[in-house]
């Protein structure tokens, strides 16, 4: 059938699809999920997706052509297009939106109508050597014969001819030109002679960007008894639910588990996606899965170019099961992939909070997306957690979800001993040196005296959260935000941590220029410093989001610490999960109450879940581990929660208080943030939209408030957050709320302000 009309997803953030006209000359070659270059506006040139071909007449008289094709097969399939639109419904934002986070930039080549617009992936090619035609035996020997008084010639010739194992009648095949040399002693200018002389030829050839590894797969591992039952448990659960929580401690073998459950799943021909939630924790899971089942794996995250991506998703999309990715292990942005035959998405470590994006937009949760693109597939999905988020575990005991449980650790190690120190009590007797408590000292030259490893965790990167007048208490803050500005000593400088501001040391106080500055509080990078003073033999590295910004740096620092080359690694939660060292024994959490008194309904749920995490990194394999608490609130109800390993009790405390105060995962939330380089002007259309929403929503509105940073990069915030029941038509909610806002938008001077909404802001 012979369509006319295109309709077009443009990377752009306007809601709704746009209709081009299709000319004739791309009626046969235009399809749903090609790429196509269309203008939009008087001179701007975009590439798009074409989601839908119909004869539906828009209702405008001026319909601009679609101007080419870029694709000469579909980039994007049928379900990639339902998930992203679902998204775009549920997360309030455009379809456009989506495609840009979804699909690598170098998919979008754009431009202006007076310039031509070029592609922005290049394939990546390299230079090769072959015959120059089919040579017979006598005709080859003549060839050699020739070239007796050009020996370097000679040689070159007779490598190709070793290396390629080449006999009269065979294949010609072909060799890098790299190894040709190399193997030869040659140079090119013997190569291009022999060209000229119509014996050799050099060709390009595709080569790619991305590694292959050449191992023989090795046999999975049999698993222990405890695991077969949650293996079994597992599989009873999936016979009657989509979608099954695995609830094991830390260090209890659920990756094991996972590694069975997707070989099951690639002998059936099926695609298996495998989410983490931090880049760092890919680089110990890959090496597993690799030895398993060889380069049928991938991997994916943002340290990839955007050449690579392009590479990485043609992989996914490619369905021969010899050169397309089966198994595709990832971070947050994976679950965009084009997968065409899913049949189980696993999300390992399934409460954390970097599976939510936050800005920019979608502002997606990728464990909730995941769980909607499984089902699209018609594929299940196990998600795995030592300490599963509220939501989840709701949703077990409200029967949507099945339930296993692996409470011992493989081999069955003992759990970490943990130990509270008290700060406050080591402070007053002044037992403390620098910001360690005897307790953790005495543990750390215990480990290293055994030649045993250490992890000192402290949630927060720099030198120092802030520096402050000793006389007068004056404290330097960002001149965009409002927020204080953190002392980086590495580059001594003082840097805000939310636009990227830097400036230098102040020598001097700024209100009363008194020359008594000093550091407050610690950061990573203190810690560093002042771990080497104490202990000035070991070997100290440490791991932050300053410290691994290369696209190599967290592989670097986890293979170093793997092969005991670092005795001491000190970092931020990116160290707390899912790693798995032999030789580490002490775990240190330098400032439990930093995570306990953050003003968040999940403030303690989060403190619960990162203590539990970090703890479970000590004591792997043959030794039981020692974790250390600094804390000045040992009664915390938290903290001996932690100390009993009980989650349940913690569970059964959160959601009581969360069910009395109406929070997730008994409402839905809906966060609108509003912004403004003038508060007035701000106050003024945060008030007129909170009005017309409690005309709506009654008492379900909060606000509009300043949030606890209420400037970021020069623009006041004001927030609006919205709860709405679980009965509730969520969809009817949103519409309602699109709406308001549509309102707000037709008023004079509201151009200039900037509104954005996050569905689910947790």
């Amino acid at each position: 059938m012979t369509f006319k009309f295109a309709d077009i997803i443009l990377p752009l953030a306007i809601r709704g699809r746009f209709t081009y006209l299709i000319p004739d000359e791309f009626s046969e070659t235009i399809k749903q999920g090609k790429r196509v270059l269309v203008q939009f506006g008087n001179k701007k040139l975009y590439s798009g997706v074409v989601c839908r071909l119909h004869n539906d007449t828009p209702g405008i008289e001026n319909i601009r052509p679609v101007k080419d094709v870029i694709d000469t097969s579909p980039v994007v399939n049928d379900i990639q297009l339902k998930h992203w639109q679902w998204i775009s419904d549920y997360y309030m934002c455009s379809e456009g939106e989506v495609m840009k986070a979804a699909m690598p930039a170098a998919f979008f080549p754009e431009g202006e109508t007076s310039v031509p617009v070029i592609e922005k992936y290049k394939p990546k090619e390299e230079s090769f050597i072959k015959l120059a035609s089919e040579f017979t035996e006598k005709k080859l020997n003549e060839i050699l014969d020739s070239l007796s008084r050009a020996p370097k010639q000679y040689e070159t010739l007779s490598a190709y001819l070793r290396l390629t194992g080449y006999a009269s009648g065979m294949e010609i095949k072909p060799v890098r030109k790299s190894l040709l040399l190399k193997e030869a002693e040659s140079s090119p200018g013997i190569i291009e002679v022999l060209s000229v002389k119509s014996i050799l030829t050099a060709v390009s050839i595709e080569v790619g960007r991305l590694k292959n590894t050449e191992n023989i797969p090795e046999p999975l591992r049999k698993l222990s008894e405890a695991q077969l039952i949650t293996y079994n448990s597992i599989c009873n659960a999936f016979k009657g639910k989509e979608i099954t929580l695995l609830h094991g401690v830390t260090s209890s073998g659920k990756t094991e588990i996972y590694i069975h459950f997707i070989e099951e799943q690639l002998k059936k021909g099926k695609q298996v996606l495998y989410t983490l939630p931090e880049i760092a924790l890919t680089s110990q899971i890959i090496l597993r899965l690799k030895k398993h089942f060889g380069n049928v794996t991938g991997i994916y995250h943002s340290r990839f170019n955007d050449q690579e991506r392009v590479e990485i998703w043609k992989k996914v999309a490619d369905e021969n099961p010899c050169t397309g990715y089966r198994l595709l292990l990832g971070v947050r942005s994976s679950i965009f992939l084009p997968f065409s035959n899913l049949g189980l998405v696993i999300i390992d470590e399934e409460h954390d909070g970097s599976y939510k994006q936050h800005d920019p937009a979608p502002r997606y949760h990728a464990r909730d997306s995941a769980i909607i693109l499984a089902g699209l597939h018609k594929a299940k999905t196990l998600l795995g957690s030592a300490s599963p988020s509220v939501e989840s575990y709701n949703n077990v005991v409200q029967g949507k979800y099945g339930f296993a449980v692996l409470k011992e650790r493989y081999g069955l190690i003992k759990l970490p001993e943990i130990i509270l120190a008290n700060t406050r009590e080591a402070y007053r007797k002044r037992l403390m040196v620098s910001h360690f408590t005897p307790e953790l000292l005495h543990a750390v030259e215990e480990a290293l005296g055994k030649n045993e490893q250490v992890i000192l965790f402290q949630n927060r990167r720099g030198f120092s959260p802030y520096i402050e007048c000793s006389e007068c208490g004056w404290i330097p803050v960002c001149i965009q935000c409002a927020v204080n500005l953190t002392y980086h000593k590495g580059i001594n400088k003082l840097v805000c941590h939310y636009c990227g501001f830097t400036t230098s040391l102040p020598s001097r106080c700024g209100s009363c220029n008194s020359t008594g500055m000093v550091t407050r509080g610690f950061g990573t990078e203190k810690i560093e410093d002042e771990i080497k003073i104490v202990f000035p033999s070991a070997r100290v590295a440490r791991m932050d989001q300053d410290t691994t910004r290369n696209k190599n740096a967290f592989h670097k620092i986890i293979r170093a610490f793997e092969e005991q080359r670092i005795d001491i690694l000190i970092g931020t939660q990116m160290i707390s999960k899912g790693l798995d060292f032999e030789n580490l024994t002490v775990v240190g959490v330098l400032n439990a109450d930093n995570l306990l008194n953050y003003p968040d309904f999940r403030a303690h749920e989060r403190s619960f879940q990162l203590l539990e995490q970090v703890s479970g990194r000590a004591g792997r394999r043959q030794k039981q581990g020692k974790v250390i608490i600094q804390t000045a609130d040992p009664a915390n109800k938290i903290i001996r929660m932690v100390l009993r390993h009980d989650y349940l009790s913690m569970f059964k405390m959160q959601a009581e208080e969360r069910k009395t105060f109406n929070y997730p995962p008994f409402c839905r939330m809906i966060r609108i943030s509003l912004k403004h380089k003038d508060r007035a002007q701000l106050n003024n259309y945060a008030g007129i939209l909170g009005g017309d929403l409690k005309t709506l929503f009654g008492k379900r509105i909060l606000g509009p408030e300043y949030p606890l940073i209420s400037r970021i990069q020069s623009w006041y915030i004001k927030t609006i957050l919205i709860k709405i029941e679980k009965e509730i038509s969520g969809a009817k909610s949103r519409q309602l709320i699109l709406e308001s806002i549509e309102r707000l938008e037709m008023f004079k001077g509201a151009s200039s302000l900037r509104i954005a909404i996050d569905v689910d802001p947790y």
